[in-house]
């Protein structure tokens, strides 16, 4: 192939990597834990972050110094660990941005990345984009409140993302005098709740992000606790090995030079989503059920004879087919589902309420269609976690299982087998904003 030609292709499949996660093809080779704190407003999550970050000298000096001079709520070593991330916090409250924030701090044993997702109600679908992309959740409880509302809509969200582990931090033990019995009851009230949505790995903590009680090393302040300090855990638990199955990759680009040299060649330049690719593999081209044969696999303008799940890679197949931007190529061995109606689980986004009916685009990958909501099943009561008459609309933040049509066949999994092709998003025609996070059933 010619150099121009290669560097053409590789032009396209560095914006295919601009556009995917190196950390987790990566995480093969660099042991990265992903977590994101959830709690409600004012349970600590700034200064619990702030507290990880100090503590593993993860803070330049020059931040150092001018956290110390605008500190007013300091803690033994002068200073005020929300600080860190307060200032993010003040442009959500003054509507600048909602989005969640990262943090990164690595210590000897492991690299980390830390979701800092908005505590308030109204941004809890902010915290979906978080969670999504992260190994465990964080679940900050204020010991003086207990379980509340969003301590229970957040547990949701990590029982329907299929998190796994979950540490619940019950943050200011110092406030209610390090009290065994009021520790013991919250994780009482929680371990009901985790058992009602199928949440089976949790570890509980008391803590004080202020104090620094049981967040980098164990204190003395509780000795009745027998567990390890919250960083120790992090450092230590165990990352399951996620497997997504069948062999799924998605076309974002499609590659025709149009040289003389290579009048013929058309490659399908994308990422593997799950599972690998051989070349010479039988595969079926979607949704039109075409069956053909891998030609070549070509990764970083070099001929591979296999490509990985997380590789963005340029593939060529054996027969001449009309093959189009989001369609997906499966392994002929193990298909996935075709189908123009499906069920979802659903995070309704948006201030206007979700009706049967109503018109949006369903974006799954690079493939979006147009789709309509055929019914509303019923939707979750957060504080039951009940089944509920829906009365014909699901409002902002509410989670509901709906029936969806569309107009074009949709290729997927179901989320349990491949949560990367069993989720997708609503988009509003008009506005074009996001309005839920589905899970497909």
């Amino acid at each position: 192939m010619e150099n121009s030609t290669k560097g053409h292709i590789t032009h396209y499949l560095l914006l295919i990597i601009n556009q995917s996660s190196l950390i987790i093809y990566n995480k093969k080779l660099v042991d990265i834990l992903r977590f994101i704190t959830a709690g409600s407003v004012d349970d600590g999550k700034s200064t619990l972050i702030g507290r990880l970050l100090y503590d593993s000298k993860s803070i330049l000096q020059d931040q150092l110094e001018v956290l110390e001079k605008h500190s007013k709520n300091k803690n033994e070593d002068g200073v005020d660990l929300a600080l860190l991330t307060d200032g993010l916090r003040a442009e959500r409250e003054q509507g600048i941005t909602i989005d969640v924030a990262y943090r990164y701090f690595s210590t000897s044993k492991r690299k980390f990345i830390i979701a800092d997702a908005p505590g308030h109600v109204q941004y809890t679908r902010n915290m979906i984009t978080g969670a999504s992309n992260s190994d465990l959740m964080v679940i900050l409880i204020d010991a003086r409140k207990g379980v509340i509302e969003q301590t229970r809509r957040h547990s949701i969200i990590a029982s329907l993302l299929k998190l796994k582990k979950v540490a619940v931090a019950i943050n200011k033990m110092d406030m209610v005098d390090y009290s065994e019995e009021v520790f013991e009851s919250i994780k009482a009230d929680y371990s009901k709740i985790a058992e009602g949505l199928g949440l089976n790995d949790v570890t509980y903590f008391p803590i004080s992000a202020l104090k620094g009680d049981n967040i980098v090393s164990l204190s003395s302040t509780t000795d009745w606790y027998q567990g390890s300090s919250l960083l120790d855990y992090l450092e230590e638990v165990e990352l399951d090995d996620v497997h997504n199955s069948g062999s799924r990759f998605q076309v974002q680009y499609v590659i025709r030079p149009q040289t003389e040299e290579l009048h013929d060649y058309r490659g399908y330049a994308g990422q593997i989503i799950s599972g690998s690719f051989k070349k010479g593999d039988k595969i079926a081209i979607l949704p039109a059920g075409i069956i053909t044969e891998i030609a070549t696999i070509e990764v970083n303008g070099a001929e591979v004879q296999e490509a990985f799940e997380g590789q963005p890679a340029v593939i060529q197949i054996t027969e001449d087919i009309d093959v189009s931007r989001g369609d997906f190529f499966a392994s002929a061995e193990e298909l996935p589902n075709v189908e123009k109606e499906v069920e979802v689980l659903l995070c309704w986004l948006d201030h206007k309420s979700l009706q049967p009916g109503n018109r949006y685009l369903i974006q799954h990958h690079s493939r979006q269609l147009k789709a309509v909501v055929k019914h509303v099943d019923y939707k979750i009561n957060v504080n039951t976690l009940e089944q509920e008459d829906s009365e014909g609309e699901i409002k902002l933040n509410e989670i509901a299982k709906v029936t969806i049509k569309t107009a074009q066949p949709l290729v997927f999994d179901d989320f349990i087998s491949n949560k990367k092709t069993g989720s997708a998003i609503l988009v509003d025609e008009t506005s074009n904003a996001t309005v839920a996070a589905c899970i497909i059933q």
